[in-house]
């Protein structure tokens, strides 16, 4: 017997209530919405730091609106694939105002991050998002926007968001001691996440064992087993939202669909709890499935269970109105509103794009709202139909990358749609597109035309996943085939099987070289259901 019932009325409860006010100094900041100018003054030494490990801590000196906060603090580069930027461009910083001694705060925050936005034009997507969260009883980073300068330069207009550490814990949650990982670059809850908070000590003085019992707990084969070894482990009623919001926020870079941008708490005595980050380019798709499934480990598990992909359902309606676009651009009208007098005191011409940005943003939020009531009757997915002989274009793949500088692109050339991945200057690129099919038992072969230019493969050495792959096809979690590389233009082809009677593929086109340009054109990716052949008769 699971314990559903009693979950599920737990958590339509925690839904609907009030939750209780928190007048810290913190919360009142963030309300209040004013943007403070905020100078980073680094020495030499500093400078030289950031330059050459930007990923290491560097001491600063801070001042705000003009007043000196504390020279002891540290500031370090953040920002994944697609927003990191170099410290003599205009990076993002993590800031931990006690890394040197310290002991100041910044309206209530030890730490804090100043996000480029480079990936949102809009400067909005990140507050909308997560203000909807936590109005939907789902624990969010709470926003708001900075002015920046870095030693004589003016960078302009910043996301300020708070950080994921005690603080934050002791607003989310009745116990701040627990476990709070990160989820890191594209890393599921098996990869070895770093910890933020608390000891991540087990009984037996094991490290990571909250981690690794969920993990294996997703693995478990018989699923009957598998959903109760998770409902002891998770909180599921709380996933589900989480899985909802995400989903209903367009959020594909985000755990359930990308194993991307999540942290991930045990609080003492209770059960896991996810929470959202990274929400930078939510909306994005305005007609996101919510119904796919997802392709992350307990999202995976938990949506193969009929009574809770009904709830998750469920939750997607009840939560409808939280994604009404009038509500929505009422909420957004006072934000935007400061953000337009901070770039035009900086800009004109960037207040102008983003004022563009804002209205096509506010489209999309009314095309987003029509596409969820739409999908909220919609039947549940059906697995492709295939006639004999007959390949299906397979159309809608999304980027990925595993590296911070490849390019990765859809371009046309020559009246024709490609899916293009550049390698960037590190000499280590991981990248492409990737597309989720529904599929019944059977054998497949996944074909596409390939061009290729200067593609040098990965060394076996720095590749031990996929020695020399370069260029090529596959599906998730399967061997890499031969790969495509120099220059030139070829079909290619992957066979793999599907052994489960109806199963969620991920298919993957993929460069994994040290340089070089990998293209996949669109129209000519189909997937075709090989039949099997017929023993002969002796």
């Amino acid at each position: 017997m699971f314990m559903w019932a009693a979950l599920a009325l737990t958590a339509l409860t925690a839904l609907f209530a009030i939750r209780p006010a928190h007048a810290d100094e913190t919360e009142a900041f963030f309300k209040k919405g004013t943007i403070p100018l905020i100078e980073l003054k680094f020495d030499e030494a500093s400078t030289a730091s950031l330059r050459n490990e930007p990923r290491t801590y560097a001491r600063v000196l801070i001042v705000v609106d003009g007043k000196e906060l504390t020279n002891t603090a540290g500031a370090k580069l953040k920002g994944a694939a697609g927003s990191f930027q170099s410290f003599d461009e205009r990076p993002g910083f993590t800031i931990n105002l006690g890394k040197f001694d310290g002991e100041s705060r910044f309206h209530g925050m030890r730490k804090f991050h100043l996000n480029n936005a480079v990936q949102d034009p809009t400067f909005l997507s990140e507050w909308l998002s997560s203000s909807i969260a936590r109005e939907a009883d789902v624990p969010a980073t709470l926003v708001s926007h900075a002015r920046v300068k870095v030693n004589d330069r003016d960078l302009g207009l910043y996301v300020l968001k708070e950080s994921f550490d005690e603080d934050f814990l002791r607003r989310n949650f009745r116990n701040a001691k627990g476990n709070l990982y990160d989820g890191g670059f594209c890393s599921d809850i098996d990869s070895d996440l770093e910890r933020d908070e608390g000891k991540d000590v087990g009984e037996n003085g094991e490290t990571r064992a909250d981690l690794r019992a969920i993990a294996d707990a997703c693995r478990d084969p018989d699923m009957k087993s598998r959903w109760m070894r998770l409902e002891k482990l998770v909180d599921i009623p709380a996933f589900l939202r989480f899985m909802a919001l995400e989903a209903m926020l367009a959020h594909w870079d985000g755990y359930s669909y990308n194993s991307n941008n999540y942290r991930l708490y045990f609080e003492p005595e209770k059960r896991a709890r996810f929470i959202p980050h990274g929400m930078d380019q939510c909306f994005q798709d305005p007609g996101m499935s919510v119904l796919d499934m997802p392709r992350a480990l307990v999202a995976a598990s938990v949506m193969k269970n009929p009574e809770w992909r009904a709830e998750y359902r469920k939750i997607v309606t009840r939560l409808l109105p939280e994604f009404d676009p009038a509500r929505l651009a009422k909420r957004l009208e006072p934000v935007q509103k400061r953000v337009q007098e901070a770039l035009r005191s900086f800009s004109p011409e960037l207040a102008d794009t983003q004022a563009a940005e804002a209205r096509a943003l506010l489209e999309r939020l009314t095309a987003r709202a029509q596409s969820l009531l739409e999908q909220r009757s919609a039947p549940e997915p059906k697995p492709l139909v295939f006639k004999p002989g007959a390949a299906v274009t397979i159309r809608g793949f999304h980027g990925m990358s595993e590296v911070e500088d490849a390019n990765v692109e859809e371009v046309e050339e020559n009246g024709a749609a490609w899916y293009r991945v550049t390698a960037g200057p590190s000499g280590r690129c991981v990248a492409g597109f990737r597309r989720g099919v529904l599929l019944e038992r059977g054998r497949y072969q996944l074909e596409a035309v390939v061009r290729t230019d200067g593609v040098v493969a990965l060394d076996p050495a720095a590749d031990e996943d996929a020695p020399g792959t370069a260029a090529g096809l596959r599906t998730s979690g399967t061997p890499r085939g031969e790969g495509a590389s120099g220059g030139g233009e070829r079909v290619m082809r992957f066979e793999f099987e599907v052994e489960e009677s109806t199963a969620d593929i991920e298919l993957v086109l993929e460069l994994r070289a040290k340089s070089g340009t990998a293209m996949w054109r669109m129209n000519s990716i189909t997937l075709t259901k090989v039949r099997p052949q017929k023993s002969r008769e002796h």
